[in-house]
C-alpha cells in the first residue's frame, strides 16, 4: 500500500512539474563555484561585518579573499580654480589607509583563510569595479549603511553603484541605518 502511494506521488510530481528532471540536470551543470571573494572595506562596523561574513563563506568554499580599500585625495573646486592636497597630506592619507587595511587583514589572519590586501586611489565604486575585473573575483561582498534622504544624496551609495556597474555577483551585508 505504501509503495503505491509513493509511486502515485512520483507520477503526480512528473505530471505537475514536467521540467523538474531537466532543472536538476541544469543545476548540476551550473554548480556554484566561489574561489575568489572581493571585499571592499571602509573601516566601519558595517564593512567589518561584511569581511567577517566573507571569511565564513570563504571557509565553506575554500576560497581566497582580496580585501580592498579605495581612498580619494581631496580636491576642492572654486570658480577661479581648485585646491589640491599637498604631497604631505596625500602621503598621510595613503599611509593611514594602508595602516587600516593591514590592521583589518592581520586581525583576521588566524581564521584559516588566505587573504591579500589591495589599496587604490580613486572613486571607491570605480576602483571596486576595476579590482573585481582585474582579479576575476567570483563574488563581491560589500557592506551598506542604508542611508536615506539627504545623507544618501550627499554621500551617494557605493554599494548601489557597484551593483549597477559590475558583472560579478554582489552580496550586500546591511549594517545599522544611519
Amino acid at each position: 500500500m505504501r509503495r503505491d502511494l509513493v509511486r502515485e506521488k512520483a507520477e503526480l510530481d512528473r505530471r505537475s512539474f514536467p521540467l523538474a528532471k531537466e532543472r536538476t540536470k541544469a543545476d548540476a551543470l551550473c554548480m556554484l563555484s566561489i574561489r575568489h571573494i572581493l571585499v571592499p572595506i571602509d573601516f566601519t562596523e558595517t564593512s567589518d561585518k561584511a569581511l567577517d561574513f566573507a571569511i565564513e563563506l570563504a571557509q565553506k568554499f575554500n576560497a581566497f579573499i582580496t580585501v580592498m580599500h579605495a581612498y580619494e585625495i581631496p580636491v576642492i573646486g572654486f570658480p577661479d580654480g581648485a585646491l589640491v592636497a599637498t604631497v604631505d597630506v596625500a602621503t598621510r592619507i595613503q599611509d593611514a589607509a594602508k595602516k587600516g587595511l593591514n590592521a583589518a587583514v592581520s586581525a583576521r589572519g588566524e581564521r584559516g583563510v588566505k587573504m591579500e590586501s589591495v589599496l587604490r586611489d580613486g572613486v571607491a565604486w570605480e576602483e571596486i569595479r576595476a579590482v573585481a575585473e582585474e582579479s576575476k573575483a567570483d563574488l563581491i561582498v560589500i557592506g551598506t549603511h542604508g542611508r536615506r534622504g539627504i545623507a544618501r544624496a550627499l554621500l551617494g551609495s557605493v554599494a548601489e553603484n557597484v551593483i549597477r556597474t559590475v558583472k560579478t555577483p554582489v552580496m550586500v551585508i546591511h549594517g545599522p541605518r544611519d
